[in-house]
């Protein structure tokens, strides 16, 4: 089960705890990802690899092209809307990021960080929140340190085995190619508020099954008359 600590106390995420963590709370979590996801108050991610593909297009006069997948800051936007707050921590500085992020209403975005955990752990002690409420998604060994420092790490399908083994989540799909839109949509439907995103689109509180129809009324006998 997931580990009930105060905001902003961090276990050290070496020796037995790193045991802990890729051996025994990662497996579980991939067994019954729900288990860990009802909790979950802020969603950092990565970027290169994780918001992207991981390729980087580059002009002849050094300007920097990144490709995104519009569904996935789709399932950023609808995190904001039910206030789960949702943050972008990247080695790398991107025009491109400041400019999406704005749009989609992300406000905590914090590039050029080559170290992600202290970033991490700045995020969670000012927004007062454990852990355990919170979630990484990254897609290199570099994100390790901080999917330690996390009480829900994700990974994307195409993420280093290294990384995949401490993570209690491994999306189906690739990094940029809707694995934050996936992620998103399970932090929904674990806390019960895929409804109301879909409200707006479908005019109901639940998109669930839909009733079944009942069943049409037999007509009324017409009691035969008797000859005389």
């Amino acid at each position: 089960m997931p580990r009930r600590l105060p905001p902003g106390f961090h276990l050290p995420r070496t020796g037995l705890w790193r045991t802990i963590d890729c051996v025994v709370i990662a497996p579980l979590y991939r067994k019954a990802p729900a288990l860990g996801l009802k909790d979950i108050r802020l969603v950092i991610m990565d970027v290169d690899g994780v918001l992207t593909d991981g390729t980087l297009s580059l002009s002849d006069d050094g300007v920097e092209t990144k490709h995104f997948n519009v569904r996935d800051w789709t399932g950023i936007a609808f995190l904001e809307r039910v206030g789960i707050r949702t943050a972008v921590v990247s080695g790398r500085a991107s025009k491109a990021v400041e400019m999406r992020a704005r749009e989609t209403g992300v406000t905590e975005v914090h590039l050029g960080a080559k170290d992600k955990l202290p970033v991490v752990r700045e995020l969670m002690q000012r927004l007062g929140l454990g852990p355990e409420e919170v979630a990484f998604i990254g897609d290199d060994v570099l994100d390790i340190p901080a999917a330690r420092g996390v009480g829900f790490p994700v990974a994307v399908a195409d993420a280093h085995e290294e990384l995949k083994a401490c993570c209690g989540l491994v999306t189906k799909s690739p990094g940029g190619k809707g694995a934050v839109r996936e992620l998103a949509e399970l932090i929904l439907v674990a806390q019960d508020k895929w409804g109301v995103v879909m409200k707006r689109y479908l005019g109901t509180e639940s998109p669930g099954k839909p009733e079944p129809s009942p069943r049409p009324m037999p007509p009324p006998e017409v009691p035969s008359r008797k000859r005389e």
